[in-house]
């Protein structure tokens, strides 16, 4: 069956279109941009926020850089008054804790010891090594102190170089220690516990020596505060004496620490030159001569004379003696370096 040609087909008609026709007409409102900022006013930040944040900043940048809120909390009378309690509590504890630390350690009295320069410790270190020809050793008194008053009687040691210090007297101890560990260890001698050991020596040395000055100043009846810690920071400065000898007696024999003839030389004259100049300072500390004009203190009888001289005496050569060889004497000897190294050598070996 075959099908008619395409021409032959009827065209075809599409059906009318009919567009919907609007019941309630609308106006639409014309838009306009907005006009352009001016200088007087800040410039609007992404959302309209940032605007809020400056008058924010604005509103509690007044009152100590805080968030309005907390501003508002401060300005409470409340929370003031909470805040004065609060600063009167503190006040009166940090006044109980400075009485209570006062009455063992005289923090006030000790920065008159440490008010030190540079020139002071040069020139002290002098004296105490080369005290032969010194003078004069009498201290310069403070003209706004006296003894009712309680305070410093002289000057402090940054105006006068006769004046004792306890800085010296600190480093020199700290110094004892490293310089005796270093030098074991220069010797092959260094053992782990060598820095502990050194450490308690010296600390037994200051404690014993301090104990046997608080039963002399209650035997000699020295009551004043200033008294007692002059006699605290000459206690201190043998250690410089002690680090001459250990120092120059290890160069010149070679690292075999302190003993032979000349170990025992510079030991001499340290410890003789510590006595003189103990024994020339001390003698203003403990036998105060009230015809100079100086600042006044207790009356001493001729009795109690001397007994302050006889101490004076027995504390500057036979005590320090004691206590700068027990010191000098640490340092290890030659023997004990090779009974180290043969030690080590045979564990080696073994």
């Amino acid at each position: 069956m075959q099908r008619g040609p395409y021409a032959n087909m009827p065209p075809a008609h599409s059906p009318p279109l009919h567009h919907p026709v609007p019941q309630h007409v609308s106006t639409v409102p014309q838009l306009r941009s907005p006009p352009p900022p001016s200088q007087s006013q800040p410039q609007q930040g992404g959302y309209g926020y940032q605007p809020q944040q400056q008058q924010q900043g604005q509103m509690g940048g007044g009152q100590y850089g805080m968030h309005p809120a907390f501003g508002g909390f401060m300005n409470d009378s409340t929370a003031q008054m909470g805040f004065q309690v609060g600063k009167s509590a503190v006040m009166a504890g940090q006044e109980y804790v400075e009485q209570n630390f006062n009455r063992y350690i005289p923090v006030s009295a000790l920065k008159h010891y440490f008010n030190v320069s540079n020139s002071y410790v040069l020139s002290k270190l002098v004296i105490v090594l080369i005290p032969w020809r010194h003078k004069p050793w009498s201290r310069t008194p403070s003209p706004h102190s006296s003894a009712s008053s309680g305070g410093p009687l002289f000057l402090p040691p940054r105006e006068d170089v006769n004046s004792p210090d306890m800085y010296i007297p600190v480093m020199a101890f700290v110094t004892y220690i490293l310089l005796s560990t270093l030098l074991a260890g220069l010797r092959g001698a260094f053992r782990p516990e060598l820095l502990g050991l050194t450490a308690t020596n010296a600390f037994a040395v200051v404690i014993i020596e301090l104990i046997l000055l608080k039963l002399g100043t209650y035997l000699l009846n020295i009551s004043n505060e200033s008294q007692w810690l002059d006699l605290v920071a000459y206690s201190g400065y043998k250690f410089v004496g002690v680090i001459t000898t250990i120092t120059v007696a290890g160069v010149m024999s070679g690292g075999r620490g302190t003993g032979g003839w000349v170990g025992w030389t510079i030991f001499a004259y340290t410890f003789l030159a510590n006595a003189f100049f103990l024994l020339r300072s001390l003698k203003y500390v403990l036998l105060p001569d009230n015809s100079t004009g100086g600042p006044q203190m207790q009356a001493i009888a001729r009795s109690q004379r001397n007994r302050r001289t006889q101490f004076l005496f027995v504390y500057s050569y036979v005590v320090q003696f004691a206590f700068m060889w027990w010191l000098s004497s640490l340092d290890a000897p030659p023997a004990v370096a090779g009974k180290v190294a043969s030690s080590r050598s045979g564990s080696r070996s073994g």
